[in-house]
């Protein structure tokens, strides 16, 4: 970790877990000076080793601000995350049972790609919510904003469903050959259509403010204590909400789909344990160095003392599971994953389909998916290298499990 700081600037000190500056890029650098001169951020700003430049805000960011919060700097996938669960079964059994779809691996996924929507897909009938039939029954809440009450309704389609882009479910291997599984999903349409309103009603009232944040930062912000940002808030919170309860619904079908299989096929029923899930985009109070603050996390999780964590590399990579050091430094924070280094746009020009698919069969993994044309986005060699990432996070988290692709089902 080094610190960027100008003092002469008028910003606060920047605390970077990567080995140097040209490592994050000038955007994301120049993305993490606006935030540095918030005058309701406190101490520092903190980009976590798998940052770059985002909308507004770096992802792998995290700023803790003083009665203020900053939908761009949660993001337009409120509540976006992680999901894993362990499993007592030998990813050779997987390989070496033959089905008439091919190996156990390729029928499992292409059982998932079949039973869970991806991409912009949803289920065509509602689905059972706990976290939407509370809403409706504190209506309350929400009913100032009309727009939104819609959401709530078309929420019941989205529950369950996966989306797309770097949104993705694997079958993984870990250092003891035992399959486990994971999952990256997040609040869906629902999230979106809440972060891009608010942000919306944030840049309206800053302008009428006259406001010290300049409006091409795109970091307009609300008042936690004006009737904006607590409805904001109450949305926020809804939209993880609905994003975890998403991760669990869909975690629970791979989980049947998994059993059904290696019962039907080996006679196995199969033990799940150790199950994780946790959110990547949020804001949240919390208390420090003596203070309550609004600690945004865009691209990063919490990472308290023992806590368990998810950090996913790209697939045909490494993906690991942590347990959090509790380092005030970084806000008790830790990267969300490997980070991008090319954009969808750079990556779709850098490298073809076929170099993609060739690279994934040369590493044996199983690629479901029903568009390959855009695969090229979600080459591994798009994302930074997750081995770097960790080695730059050694006082962030503890390495507890990595984890091989095996097969992945993308939108």
């Amino acid at each position: 970790m080094f610190v960027h700081f100008n003092k002469d600037d008028g910003m606060l000190p920047i605390k970077i877990w990567q080995s140097d500056i040209e490592a994050i890029g000038e955007k994301c650098l120049t993305q993490a000076e606006h935030l540095a001169k918030l005058p309701f951020a406190k101490k520092w700003i903190a980009l976590m080793p798998d940052t770059h430049a985002g909308k507004g805000m770096p992802i792998g960011g995290v700023i803790a601000c003083e009665n203020a919060v900053i939908p761009n700097a949660v993001g337009v996938d409120i509540g976006c995350g992680m999901a894993y669960v362990q499993t007592d079964i030998p990813v050779s059994l997987l390989r070496e049972t033959m089905t008439g779809s091919g190996d156990l691996v390729k029928t499992i996924c292409g059982d998932i790609l079949r039973n869970i929507p991806t991409g912009y897909n949803h289920y065509k009938t509602p689905q059972a919510s706990e976290v939407l039939d509370r809403a409706k029954a504190e209506m309350g809440k929400y009913e100032a904003d009309k727009e939104l009450i819609p959401q709530i309704e078309e929420g019941y389609f989205q529950a369950g469903t996966l989306g797309g882009g770097n949104h993705f479910i694997e079958i993984q291997q870990d250092d003891e050959g035992m399959c486990g599984i994971m999952l990256h999903s997040g609040s869906r349409h629902f999230g979106n259509i809440v972060g891009q309103y608010f942000n919306k009603i944030a840049h309206e009232l800053n302008d009428r403010w006259f406001s010290f944040v300049p409006s091409e930062w795109d970091l307009p912000f609300l008042p936690v204590e004006t009737d904006e940002g607590k409805r904001y808030l109450a949305w926020m919170q809804l939209c993880m909400d609905f994003a975890y309860e998403n991760r669990a619904i869909m975690l629970g079908k791979v989980k049947e789909i998994f059993t059904k299989h290696i019962e039907n096929h080996t006679g196995i029923t199969p033990i799940f344990s150790d199950e994780i899930n946790c959110h990547h985009n949020y804001a949240a109070l919390e208390s420090h160095f003596g203070k309550n603050v609004w600690v945004h996390r865009k691209g990063a999780i919490r990472a308290r003392e023992g806590e368990m964590g998810i950090i996913p590399g790209a697939m045909g990579s490494y993906s690991y599971i942590v347990r959090g050091k509790g380092c005030e430094e970084s806000f008790m924070s830790s990267s969300h994953g490997a980070g991008r280094a090319y954009s969808r746009t750079a990556a779709m020009e850098k490298f073809s389909v076929e170099s993609v698919m060739v690279d994934l069969k040369k590493q044996n993994v199983v690629l479901a998916k029903n568009k390959k044309s855009d695969v090229p986005e979600e080459s591994r060699f798009a994302y930074k290298d997750i081995n770097d990432v960790m080695a730059n996070q050694q006082e962030l988290t503890e390495p507890v499990k990595r984890l091989f692709t095996v097969g992945v089902i993308k939108g």
